[in-house]
């Protein structure tokens, strides 16, 4: 079924930043329609949630695509609206298994040209990790913090360091952690005043929110 397409051109002007595509529930035939359209009116395309399947549709179909699998994001042209702002993004994740997360926002942040840096494998299992890392993160103005299994990296360094931080559960541990809904409530439920938390999984939303935060205090 064919139907109108309705991309966000004027969120630019709004708000300064462009429209992401949530590539997980659209057929390829919509995303090859979307686009088509974004391309059209010269912006970038950001697919987010994208499989390989219907990446590689693409990536047939446009020369400078890039498919990022470990991030599930698929990149078509430039973005011509990066930030001029010398703020910096850290990245946070508990373990390895956060990766998606943590790379779906660092992508986000690479294409307006924030200076970002992921630090992995610092989860509070090994306490000491974080805290030999604490010195180097505390260097960045901004701290994108995801952890799956009980979620306590968030409160943890929240109560360590300074920066506006933002929290992302991620779906990743045994049992009761229930696809990330432990770690959410953990989040939500921080004695460290002051954290943002977004959905579960959401880092493409993390991202948009460090922006929001660095466009502020550029």
């Amino acid at each position: 079924m064919n139907f109108d397409i309705n991309f966000d051109f004027q969120r630019k002007e709004r708000l300064g930043l462009i429209e992401a595509i949530w590539g997980q529930d659209k057929s390829i035939d919509q995303l090859k329609r979307l686009t088509e359209n974004v391309l059209d009116k010269k912006e970038l395309v950001f697919i987010t949630r994208i499989n390989p399947e219907k990446a590689t549709y693409l990536l047939d179909l446009y020369d400078d695509a890039r498919f990022y699998e470990e991030a599930k994001c698929l990149i078509i042209g430039e973005n011509l609206n990066k930030l001029t702002t010398n703020k910096k993004v850290a990245i946070i994740s508990g373990g390895s298994s956060d990766l998606a997360v943590t790379l779906e926002a660092k992508l986000a942040l690479e294409i307006y040209g924030v200076n970002c840096q992921s630090f992995i494998d610092v989860g509070v299992a090994g306490l000491h990790r974080l805290i030999n890392r604490l010195e180097e993160i505390n260097k960045y103005d901004v701290l994108i913090v995801c952890a799956g299994m009980e979620g306590a990296l968030a409160t943890v360094v929240g109560g360590l360091l300074a920066q506006p931080i933002i929290a992302v559960p991620v779906s990743v541990g045994y049992g009761v952690s229930m696809d990330g809904e432990t770690a959410l409530n953990s989040m939500l439920s921080s004695c460290s005043p002051g954290i943002a938390v977004m959905n579960i999984d959401n880092g493409y939303g993390a991202a948009m929110a460090a922006l929001r935060i660095i466009k502020s205090i550029s």
